[in-house]
């Protein structure tokens, strides 16, 4: 992998300009070169993937302080909301994401995007050029939901703007910057940097409430309220052995197609970590005077009635749930359930995880769960 400058200098090759904003990315930019370097054994998909990953949001992060610089104008522009969605991975989160998405009243991070932020939408005349011909990216080798293009993304991308994201071991086996990034990293400025874009992609648009979901945003629930303090949140609910084993297939899946080396009990001990320590974060965050700014939904009630849970959410924020969105609701449900994957379990031991050994780690959250989601 290049050094920091190597890369920084290729950037403003690229671009033609210079100026990357704050340095608060620097130390993830560093501390991630470093662990690919070292510990990822990338093989040559990977590298060659990793470094037009890297370049890319360098690039962008150039472009976004241009945008900033010739029109200060956009740092004016509200952030109305946002409702973000959070809650441990593979629980109903992504299909909640793109239910709320069909409101034609709300404002959401566009897959085609999230990546490239630049030029401002607004600005582009005719079709945009960043919107796939397809179905767009996909990584590792099958679609966990059915993809649109013009669907909802998470926003690791924008974070990664910062180097700091979850985004990067999922992709990547790179047990310095994960142990970093959730025990010392500062993401009060990454989240700051994800307004900032937020106010680029909305700037020319008619102001309309934010929609957002990211699950590892359980693990920086309190740098994410200084960035937004007006946020809502409706977070997700599942077994959390179901999830654990679900989420680290999928991080298998993605990590070996850019690896030949996959160690699959360490994808096991990193996700049980990660994930424990996100539900004991956020069991804190509610605690502490947060617990009314949430809505709770159970994965089975999403799935058994899933326009019902949506217009439970819309009501607990008094907003209506129009003709029209419900009508885009109920189609994308009856296509999807078409469409998607069928379900398949991996063997837990490939992955050196023991479901009864983990649950007890897990045993607050689900008290507070069951809790939450009881109507």
């Amino acid at each position: 992998m290049p050094t920091i400058d190597e890369i920084l200098q290729q950037a403003v090759a690229t671009t033609g300009l210079d100026d990357f904003g704050d340095d608060s990315f620097r130390a993830g930019l560093g501390i991630l070169l470093n662990s690919l370097d070292r510990e990822a054994r990338l093989n040559s998909e990977g590298e060659a993937f990793f470094y037009d990953r890297i370049a890319r949001y360098l690039s962008q992060r150039l472009q976004v302080e241009d945008w900033y610089r010739r029109h200060p104008e956009i740092d004016d522009v509200p952030i109305q909301g946002p409702l973000v969605g959070i809650g441990l991975p593979r629980t109903g989160s992504t299909a909640l994401s793109i239910l709320m998405a069909q409101d034609p009243e709300v404002r959401y991070l566009r897959r085609w995007e999230s990546s490239q932020p630049c030029p401002p939408p607004s600005t582009v005349s005719g079709v945009d050029p960043r919107i796939p011909v397809g179905k767009g990216e996909m990584v590792g080798t099958r679609h966990h939901v059915p993809v649109d293009k013009d669907g909802p993304m998470e926003c690791h991308e924008l974070m990664a703007l910062d180097f700091k994201s979850h985004i990067f071991h999922s992709f990547a086996q790179i047990p310095t910057y994960s142990a970093w990034l959730v025990h010392e990293a500062d993401l009060a400025p990454t989240f700051a940097y994800q307004r900032r874009v937020m106010k680029l992609l909305q700037w020319g648009e008619p102001t309309r409430p934010w929609r957002l979901k990211t699950p590892s945003h359980v693990l920086f629930l309190d740098a994410l309220d200084q960035a937004f303090p007006e946020a809502k949140f409706v977070m997700t609910h599942r077994d959390p052995t179901d999830v654990i084993l679900s989420v680290a297939e999928l991080y298998a899946d993605i990590i070996g197609r850019y690896s030949d080396h996959l160690d699959r009990p360490y994808i096991g001990r990193l996700n049980v970590e990660h994930w424990t320590l996100g539900m004991r974060r956020t069991l804190d965050f509610r605690a502490a005077g947060n617990d009314h700014r949430f809505r709770d939904i159970d994965f089975r009630a999403m799935q058994a009635d899933p326009i019902g849970e949506m217009k439970g959410l819309y009501g607990w924020l008094d907003e209506p749930v129009s003709g029209e969105f419900e009508r885009r609701m109920l189609a994308w449900w009856n296509t999807a359930a078409q469409e998607r994957d069928p379900s398949r379990k991996a063997d837990p031991i490939l992955f050196d995880l023991d479901l009864d050994r983990i649950r007890p780690e897990f045993a607050e959250y689900v008290a507070h769960a069951e809790r939450w989601t009881a109507r």
